[in-house]
C-alpha cells in the first residue's frame, strides 16, 4: 500500500474545532502557538534550524522542532540538504505553504496599528518594514500598465519589488528606483507618522530614480 499523500494526512487530522466550517479547519492546521510565525520566516527564504530559532525569539528547540515536523506531514514545508562544505538541512516553504500568504498579509494590514512606538530597544527587522509594512499594500489597480522595479536598501539589507507583481522581483534587473533608509522609517510611514518627503528632508531617506517612479511606488504600495 502505498503511503498517504501528505496533502491527505492534512485532511485525515484529527479535528481540534467541532465546526464543519473552513474557518476552523484552517484554526486546525496554522492555529498552534508559533505556526504562523514559523510560515512567515520561510515565506522570507529558506532558513537552517538555527536561523529559525535565532528570529523566534523564545520558542524552545523542542517546540521548534514540533512546528516544523507538522508543518512538513501537512505538506507545508519541505527540506533540503545543502551540499558541502555547508552539508546542513534548510526548510523552505513549498507551493502549498506560499498559499498563506495572504492570511500573513491581512494580519500584517490588520495589526500595524496595533503596534507601539518603538523605543531605542526594540528590534525593527528590514523585512518586517518591507514584507510586513510594504507588500501587503500592493495595489494592482495603481500598478496597472507599470513594469518598473524598485529596490529598497533597509538598515543595508537589500529587497528588489515588481510594480507588476507586488512581490519579489529578480535581482538582476536594473532598478528603476532606489530607495535607501531605516526599517523604522517605513514603519512610521505606514503608521502615518510622517511621509517618505519629510524623512528625505530629516537625511533619513535617500532616492535614486525620477520623481514620477517615486510616485508610481507610493501609490502601489498606498505609501504616503
Amino acid at each position: 500500500m502505498k503511503p498517504p499523500r501528505r496533502k491527505d494526512v492534512a485532511r485525515g487530522r484529527k479535528a481540534k474545532h467541532a465546526h464543519y466550517c473552513p474557518i476552523a479547519r484552517s484554526l486546525d492546521l496554522l492555529g498552534d502557538r508559533w505556526t504562523l510565525l514559523v510560515l512567515r520566516e520561510l515565506l522570507f527564504g529558506e532558513q537552517r534550524f538555527s536561523e529559525l530559532r535565532a528570529e523566534l525569539v523564545g520558542i524552545s528547540p523542542t517546540l521548534l522542532t514540533e512546528r516544523l515536523e507538522a508543518l512538513s506531514d501537512s505538506g507545508l514545508i519541505s527540506t533540503r540538504e545543502l551540499p558541502p562544505p555547508a552539508a546542513r538541512t534548510v526548510y523552505a516553504v513549498t507551493p502549498r505553504g506560499r498559499e498563506v500568504a495572504p492570511i500573513l498579509q491581512s494580519m500584517a494590514r490588520f495589526g500595524m496599528d496595533l503596534l507601539p512606538a518603538p523605543t531605542r530597544a526594540t528590534r525593527v527587522r528590514p523585512e518586517m518594514a518591507v514584507y510586513g509594512g510594504l507588500t501587503p499594500w500592493y495595489d494592482s489597480a495603481a500598478a496597472s500598465g507599470i513594469d518598473e522595479v524598485y529596490r529598497l536598501v533597509v538598515d543595508g539589507k537589500e529587497f528588489t519589488l515588481s510594480a507588476v507583481t507586488g512581490r519579489r522581483a529578480a535581482r538582476e534587473r536594473t532598478p528603476d528606483l532606489v530607495l535607501t533608509t531605516d526599517a523604522d522609517v517605513l514603519v512610521d510611514a505606514r503608521q502615518g507618522k510622517r511621509t517618505l518627503a519629510e524623512a528625505a528632508r530629516r537625511g533619513r531617506l535617500s532616492v535614486d530614480g525620477r520623481a514620477s517612479t517615486l510616485a508610481n511606488f507610493q501609490r502601489i504600495f498606498r505609501l504616503p
